[in-house]
Protein backbone atom coordinates (compact mmCIF):
# COMPACT_ATOMS: atom_id res chain seq x y z
CA UNK A 1 0.00 0.00 0.00
CA UNK A 2 1.14 3.62 -0.87
CA UNK A 3 2.67 6.67 1.72
CA UNK A 4 -0.22 8.30 0.85
CA UNK A 5 -2.67 6.66 3.20
CA UNK A 6 -0.53 7.84 5.92
CA UNK A 7 -0.67 11.47 4.84
CA UNK A 8 -3.49 13.99 5.97
CA UNK A 9 -5.18 16.39 3.97
CA UNK A 10 -3.82 20.02 4.14
CA UNK A 11 -6.55 23.37 4.26
CA UNK A 12 -6.57 24.98 0.85
CA UNK A 13 -6.78 28.44 0.08
CA UNK A 14 -7.95 29.65 -3.58
CA UNK A 15 -3.93 30.31 -4.24
CA UNK A 16 -2.40 27.43 -2.97
CA UNK A 17 -0.11 25.82 -5.43
CA UNK A 18 -1.41 23.03 -7.42
CA UNK A 19 0.55 19.82 -8.03
CA UNK A 20 3.31 19.76 -11.13
CA UNK A 21 3.73 18.19 -13.82
CA UNK A 22 7.13 16.40 -11.88
CA UNK A 23 4.76 15.75 -9.04
CA UNK A 24 2.16 13.93 -10.89
CA UNK A 25 4.90 11.81 -12.97
CA UNK A 26 5.62 10.87 -9.09
CA UNK A 27 2.69 10.44 -7.14
CA UNK A 28 0.39 8.94 -10.23
CA UNK A 29 2.27 5.67 -9.84
CA UNK A 30 0.83 5.12 -6.32
CA UNK A 31 -2.67 5.18 -7.12
CA UNK A 32 -2.20 3.37 -11.16
CA UNK A 33 -5.80 2.22 -10.97
CA UNK A 34 -7.26 6.05 -11.43
CA UNK A 35 -7.15 8.03 -14.53
CA UNK A 36 -6.25 11.92 -14.87
CA UNK A 37 -9.14 13.49 -16.85
CA UNK A 38 -10.27 16.76 -17.39
CA UNK A 39 -13.30 18.35 -17.18
CA UNK A 40 -14.15 21.71 -18.46
CA UNK A 41 -10.38 22.45 -18.28
CA UNK A 42 -10.03 21.18 -15.07
CA UNK A 43 -7.79 18.17 -13.96
CA UNK A 44 -9.36 15.57 -11.94
CA UNK A 45 -8.66 11.94 -10.71
CA UNK A 46 -11.40 9.41 -11.27
CA UNK A 47 -11.50 5.49 -10.63
CA UNK A 48 -14.78 3.09 -11.07
CA UNK A 49 -15.70 0.54 -8.75
CA UNK A 50 -17.31 -2.23 -9.29
CA UNK A 51 -19.38 -4.08 -7.06
CA UNK A 52 -22.06 -7.46 -6.41
CA UNK A 53 -24.68 -5.58 -5.65
CA UNK A 54 -26.12 -2.12 -4.65
CA UNK A 55 -25.74 -2.72 -1.13
CA UNK A 56 -21.75 -2.77 -1.05
CA UNK A 57 -21.61 0.15 -3.77
CA UNK A 58 -24.07 2.00 -1.07
CA UNK A 59 -21.91 1.00 1.92
CA UNK A 60 -17.96 2.09 0.12
CA UNK A 61 -19.88 5.34 -1.13
CA UNK A 62 -20.57 5.89 2.96
CA UNK A 63 -17.73 5.12 3.42
CA UNK A 64 -15.77 7.61 1.48
CA UNK A 65 -18.28 9.81 2.62
CA UNK A 66 -17.13 9.36 6.33
CA UNK A 67 -13.50 10.13 4.92
CA UNK A 68 -13.96 12.96 2.87
CA UNK A 69 -15.74 14.56 6.21
CA UNK A 70 -12.74 13.26 8.32
CA UNK A 71 -10.39 15.04 5.95
CA UNK A 72 -12.52 18.34 5.28
CA UNK A 73 -12.18 17.04 1.68
CA UNK A 74 -14.89 15.92 -0.73
CA UNK A 75 -15.41 14.11 -3.82
CA UNK A 76 -17.96 13.70 -6.57
CA UNK A 77 -19.28 10.24 -6.02
CA UNK A 78 -21.98 9.01 -8.70
CA UNK A 79 -23.40 5.56 -7.15
CA UNK A 80 -25.18 3.24 -9.31
CA UNK A 81 -26.23 -0.65 -9.18
CA UNK A 82 -22.50 -2.16 -9.03
CA UNK A 83 -20.33 0.53 -9.29
CA UNK A 84 -19.34 3.30 -8.03
CA UNK A 85 -17.73 6.64 -9.78
CA UNK A 86 -15.32 8.98 -7.73
CA UNK A 87 -13.50 11.92 -8.69
CA UNK A 88 -11.15 13.76 -6.69
CA UNK A 89 -9.76 17.53 -7.49
CA UNK A 90 -9.17 20.77 -5.26
CA UNK A 91 -12.44 22.90 -6.04
CA UNK A 92 -11.30 25.81 -4.40
CA UNK A 93 -7.62 25.67 -7.09
CA UNK A 94 -9.76 24.30 -9.99
CA UNK A 95 -6.81 21.78 -10.08
CA UNK A 96 -5.07 18.97 -8.76
CA UNK A 97 -3.51 19.38 -5.12
CA UNK A 98 -1.75 16.39 -2.92
CA UNK A 99 -4.84 16.13 -1.32
CA UNK A 100 -6.51 14.48 -4.10
CA UNK A 101 -3.84 11.91 -4.27
CA UNK A 102 -3.90 11.21 -0.98
CA UNK A 103 -7.64 10.71 -0.86
CA UNK A 104 -7.45 9.06 -3.77
CA UNK A 105 -4.70 6.31 -1.72
CA UNK A 106 -7.68 6.16 0.78
CA UNK A 107 -10.71 5.43 -1.37
CA UNK A 108 -8.06 2.30 -2.61
CA UNK A 109 -7.63 1.02 1.06
CA UNK A 110 -11.41 1.06 1.74
CA UNK A 111 -12.09 -0.35 -1.82
CA UNK A 112 -9.51 -2.83 -1.19
CA UNK A 113 -11.19 -3.32 2.88
CA UNK A 114 -14.48 -3.70 1.74
CA UNK A 115 -13.30 -6.18 -1.19
CA UNK A 116 -11.84 -8.41 1.25
CA UNK A 117 -14.63 -8.43 3.81
CA UNK A 118 -17.57 -8.97 1.14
Amino acid sequence: MTQLIKEKCVACRSDSPHVTEQEIAELHPQIADWTLIVEEEIPKLERRFRFKNFVLALAFTNKIGDLAESEGHHPRIVTEWGRVAVTWWTHKIKNLHRNDFIMAAKTDQIYQELSQGS
